[in-house]
């Protein structure tokens, strides 16, 4: 093995290559005889067990060891996946390095292990190529991830040459593109624990909803969907904000956005009203990639002596960098002007040419003036609230008349925090855990 993967240019020094690596070390040791067979029988099991905990985290089923490599492949960024990213496979010199690892990492498909089993007198690798996961793995990693992990890996499976093998995974790469913005729809950042820039963490649990989910709101539907497909076709769209009452489904709708053009290249990145110094940072690292990111944040309001709103503001428009045309900005908020405004904001009001201008409340309004498409969530009416508890009460398969459901309905509101859709959730959500 270690003469296989000595022949790989490109495809090394991945995040998650230590195992790959290690084994071929073991193989290496084993044939020169340089440890004793209870010492390399350890370092094999030691392997083993992180390669299970890897197929634990990405739901890796039957041959562990193929999703593995793939797995390999379809995270490692370098000059040839990243190109493959923005322009597909074209022709061109890196192409012959790649072919060159292909060869390599079809061989380690290949690989036959027995001889190491009986070196060993060990059967581990036997079992991880026909394993079988235990329970409901769905429920311990992202599904998302897995599917297109094994999706791959049956077809490299089945590629007869490197060849075969270049078409299917740069064919991969142009339809998913590479690494964790390639498997994942969202992600938050932190900050790097020594030196400038941030860590992108995929978010591996997102709400599956859809748009359909939310019932009403086909205005305000319609004209995110809308701004969303102009800027995943590469047309001009606008900064989003979404305000009003809560509960409304102003952040479900954002969820679902990404949902329904995931496939289209849209990704979302959460980020907290403390990180927005670090936005500079973001723009910079996603700014090249071959996705449409939407910079997403809920709940967006500032205090008056809160005064981050700054550097959102540069960034939306005003700074000396532009923003990049693959980067948007969706915002909630409960708070149609986003800061907070008091009597005192008057104070400064002058009258010019009948116009009342106050410099306080300019500042104040500048920010909410930077998003394009403002979309007003209110709250329903009492008629619209029981067309929304019907609704979700037929999908739950609750059975109760519409009018027992309405009396019902209502008599849970007025003690759970009033009409809206969120409490129309709560209510069938609690009807369902009674039956």
């Amino acid at each position: 093995m270690n003469q296989i993967v000595s022949k790989i240019i490109m495809y090394t020094e991945a995040p998650h290559d230590s195992i790959l690596m290690e084994l071929s070390s073991i193989c290496a040791d084993l044939r020169e005889h340089r440890q004793s067979v209870e010492e390399l029988t350890k370092r094999v099991f030691g392997q083993v067990k992180q390669l299970l905990i890897v197929a634990t985290d990405y739901g890796f089923d039957r041959n562990l060891w193929h999703d593995y490599l793939t797995f390999l492949l379809i995270t490692n960024e370098n000059p040839f996946s990243i190109t493959c990213e923005k322009n597909g496979a074209k022709e061109g010199s890196v192409n012959a390095f790649a072919k060159n690892d292909f060869k390599a990492y079809k061989e380690l498909f290949d690989y036959d292990f027995e001889w190491i089993e009986q070196e060993l007198g060990i059967d581990c690798f036997s079992r991880l190529s026909d394993y079988r996961a235990i329970g409901k793995p769905e429920l311990m990693y992202n599904k998302n991830v897995s599917e297109k992990v094994r999706g791959l890996s049956e077809k490299l499976n089945t590629a007869q040459d490197e060849e075969q093998f270049f078409a299917f995974v740069t064919e991969f790469y142009r339809r998913y593109g590479v690494g964790m913005f390639g498997l994942n729809k969202a992600f938050r950042i932190s900050s790097q624990d020594h030196g400038p820039g941030v860590v992108f963490h995929p978010i591996n649990n997102m709400d599956k909803v859809m748009l359909d989910d939310l019932i009403g709101y086909e205005i305000q539907k319609k004209k995110l969907v809308e701004n969303t497909r102009a800027f995943v076709q590469g047309r001009k769209a606008n900064n989003v904000l979404l305000f009003g009452d809560s509960g409304t489904g102003k952040s479900t709708s954002i969820k679902a956005i990404v949902n329904e053009f995931y496939e289209q290249g849209l990704r979302m990145i959460e980020i907290y009203k403390h990180q927005f110094k670090d936005l500079s940072q973001v723009i910079a690292q996603i700014k090249n990639r071959n996705y449409r990111f939407i910079i997403y944040m809920d709940d967006l309001s500032f205090e008056e002596f809160e005064i981050e709103y700054k550097f959102l503001k540069a960034v939306i428009e005003g700074g000396v960098e532009t923003k990049p045309e693959n980067v948007l900005i969706y915002a909630t908020s409960n708070r149609r002007h986003i800061i907070k405004e008091t009597w005192s904001d008057r104070d400064d009001v002058k009258i010019q040419n009948g116009m009342h201008q106050s410099d306080t409340m300019e500042e104040k309004l500048s920010l909410v003036n930077r998003f394009g498409v403002t979309i007003s969530y209110s709250k329903p009416g009492q008629k619209e609230y029981f067309k929304i508890v019907t609704a979700l009460a037929r999908r739950a398969g609750i059975t109760m008349s519409e009018e027992e459901l309405c009396k019902e309905a209502n008599r849970w509101e007025l003690s759970h925090g009033g009409i809206s859709g969120r409490t129309a959730q709560q209510f069938v959500n609690y009807l369902s855990g009674s039956i």
